[in-house]
């Protein structure tokens, strides 16, 4: 691995410091009472995935001894440590701004978190109600006779551990844990005359743990919570079946390693001794709270309806011009190429699409990559009724997509019953290819029409992220997608592509490809530019070309949402690189690029960010935008993203950022956007409203 701390940035340090443009909005005084809160629970969520992803990684490279660097030339325990002191900053401000900030005005709201000393009386009788119906009834207290038979605790819940005397004048402490699982008793409503006041559920237990102990002496109460290891890969051998081999790393995350352990400050340090040589874990996995432990649970209290005017009101997305709800998805994408950004525009098309192929005679086959899905999924009801009406389907269901393996799964077993062709992916890569292919009989022949995007097909991410679809009949992307999804499914090795590129293959190779043509131009006294949106820049070959295009003169914008290891505006290195990064109501999360090409210009989306995970270990698309009027809108949407003064953020080259200068004037990005989608559908309904049809005899 090519190594040059005066080059590359941390990956792991570069993604906290995304989480901490997360948490300033929390701590932004203009932006919604109950968004900061939402903003608050997002980056709790955000570590609990780190912790079981990225530290759950260095820990299992520490613990095999693995003495390699990573390209800022840091070893897996330099960036443990790096990572740990960075978080516990994080979280003491985590804690600060949701105690001294969010919290009080909640209250000031009528959101009222009660300590259970300041109940009334018909809160008392009513808590004690819930005790004895609820929690008595449904949490079991479990004695640890044995440490090293410690129970089977559940990741990310609430625990209470409950500290006892010991039953000789000499013996040591006795111990209990009373886990809350997956229940709803975290957050018990209060009878109120006025507002929503609420008490947890762990201080229920703690006032009234007597009577799960009944002739016992308690010497103490605490709650906490773990977080476990989830980097867990699966064994791809010959012959293995990939379902089972996934249903078993399910089974292996529920009692894998500890890499956090989060407890309330009030803990004893006996207690605390105990939990945390039980759990093996050192000092620098362990953060002591000064509040509620897992306030992510708290996220609920956003969506309290009596309380809307208090969150960002609701954009409903608009109806592209592009689309006539009384036309055929097919005549539409066959008068021209589409393309839809999302939110803004709705998400219905790319459904339309699937539930309109699905009981059309004329279409004899679908194709499609199913990476993450909603519970309720339109598109996977879809595929169901297409194969069940004797269509040939075949899905590429993704079942190593982490956290959605359990879903997957599922959708897949159903999908095989109705008659669908399921194909798990490919050995050793994950399918991250977002692409639907409708095979079309039609009077000049089989037509292809294809929908290429850079989210997943689920229509609950796609009105929260930010996002584009491509919905085209070319014949050179026809032909290349049929070409890549029968490479994908059979044995076949990917060919020569006419338009597309995927990873592993030749996805890198064509992004140093663009970047190099823009590098000559300006080497040869001709103008380069690179302007381009995405979530994560990692790759090391990617990072050096960007650097000697920058060196050439090539002026390069960048919109990074996330992790970014370039360093950005060094004299001699980087000073024509520009990076940005934009938080606000709606998740960034389009990859569009676009390269000057000497005037002719090239314009790309892709299912792929820029790291080397995404360009080595997955199966990937990049997309070229064809149509001109569709290559203008990309190029407008990067436009207005790179000019952003209200919610952009400015990298700086040690990876820190600068804050915009203004909340209150100048462009925010997604409210123009929304903006622009609202004036586009007013528009043509104004212009479908002068004109009349006549209505022709068959």
């Amino acid at each position: 691995m090519s190594v040059d701390a005066n080059l590359f940035l941390n990956r792991e340090l570069s993604w906290l410091e995304f989480n901490q443009r997360v948490l300033d909005e929390a701590a932004d005084p203009f932006v919604p009472l109950l968004e900061r809160l939402r903003f608050l629970a997002i980056t709790a969520s955000n570590l609990d995935e780190f912790f079981m992803v990225r530290i759950g990684s260095l820990r299992t490279a520490i613990r095999r001894n693995d003495h390699g660097v990573d390209p800022s030339g840091m070893t897996a325990s330099e960036q443990l440590d790096a990572a740990s002191l960075r978080i516990q900053q994080m979280v003491v401000e985590q804690y600060r701004i949701f105690l001294e900030q969010i919290d009080p005005a909640l209250a000031d709201l009528g959101i009222r978190r009660r300590h259970i000393t300041e109940l009334t009386e018909q809160q008392s009788e009513f808590v004690e109600q819930v005790f004895e119906e609820q929690i008595s009834a449904v949490l079991t207290p479990i004695a640890i006779h044995d440490p090293d038979r410690f129970p089977l605790l559940m990741g990310r819940t609430i625990n209470v551990a409950v500290q006892l005397v010991p039953d000789q004048p000499d013996g040591d402490y006795r111990y209990a844990v009373i886990p809350f699982g997956r229940s709803d008793l975290r957050c018990i409503r209060l009878p109120s005359e006025n507002g929503h006041e609420f008490v947890l559920g762990e201080e229920v237990i703690s006032l009234l743990i007597q009577r799960l102990f009944p002739g016992e002496e308690i010497v103490s109460t605490v709650p906490f919570r773990i977080t476990r290891n989830a980097d867990l890969s699966v064994r791809e051998e010959d012959g293995t079946d990939l379902l089972e081999e996934m249903e078993d790393v399910l089974e292996e995350r529920k009692d894998s390693f500890c890499v956090r352990l989060e407890i309330s400050d009030h803990a004893t340090k006996p207690m605390l001794f105990f939990l945390k040589k039980l759990l093996k874990l050192r000092n620098r996995d362990v953060y002591v709270i000064p509040g509620p432990v897992g306030f992510g649970d708290l996220a609920r209290l956003a969506d309290l309806p009596e309380y809307s005017g208090h969150v960002y009101p609701r954009w409903k997305p608009c109806a592209s011009p592009g689309f006539d709800p009384g036309q055929s998805i097919f005549e539409t994408i066959r008068s021209g190429d589409r393309l839809l950004f999302h939110p803004y525009e709705s998400f219905n098309p790319v459904i339309a699409l699937v539930s309109e192929a699905a009981v059309d005679p004329d279409v004899v086959a679908i194709k499609q990559t199913l990476y993450r899905t909603s519970r309720n999924s339109p598109v996977v009801d879809a595929l169901t009724t297409a194969a069940e009406n004797g269509k040939n389907v075949t899905v590429i269901v993704e079942l190593k997509a982490r956290f959605d393996e359990a879903r997957n799964i599922a959708w897949a077993k159903q999908l095989e019953l109705a008659g669908v062709q399921v194909i798990y992916g490919v050995r050793g890569l994950k399918t991250h290819a977002k692409a639907c292919v409708v095979v079309r009989r039609e009077p000049e022949g089989f037509r292809r029409y294809i929908h290429f995007g850079t989210g997943n097909y689920n229509e609950v991410t796609a009105g929260l992220y930010t996002d584009v679809s491509y919905m085209t009949c070319s014949k050179d992307l026809g032909d290349d997608s049929i070409a890549w999804f029968n490479a994908t499914t059979g044995y076949s090795q990917l060919q020569q592509f006419r338009q597309l590129e995927s990873a592993p293959m030749g996805l890198r190779d064509r992004l140093l490809e663009l970047i190099e043509f823009e590098t000559r131009q300006c080497r040869n006294n001709s103008q380069g530019a690179i302007n381009a949106k995405f979530n994560s820049l990692v790759d090391p070959k990617l990072i050096r070309a960007l650097y000697k295009a920058s060196q050439a003169g090539v002026r390069i914008r960048l919109n990074i949402r996330g992790i970014c290891c370039l360093k950005p505006r060094v004299p001699g290195l980087s000073e024509n690189i520009e990076v940005i990064s934009i938080i606000d109501r709606f998740l960034e999360h389009a990859r569009i690029f676009h390269f000057m090409h000497g005037g002719d210009d090239q314009v790309l989306i892709s299912s792929a960010d820029l790291m080397p995970r995404n360009l080595d270990g997955r199966v990937e698309l990049l997309v070229p935008i064809l149509d001109d009027e569709c290559k203008r809108k990309a190029m407008d949407i990067l436009t207005l993203c790179l000019s952003d003064k209200v919610r952009a953020r400015r990298i700086t080259s040690d990876g820190k950022y600068i804050h915009p200068s203004t909340h209150d004037s100048g462009i925010r990005s997604q409210h123009q956007f929304q903006q622009q989608a609202r004036e586009a559908e007013e528009h043509a309904f104004e212009e479908n409203r002068r004109m009349f049809v006549p209505q022709q005899p068959h």
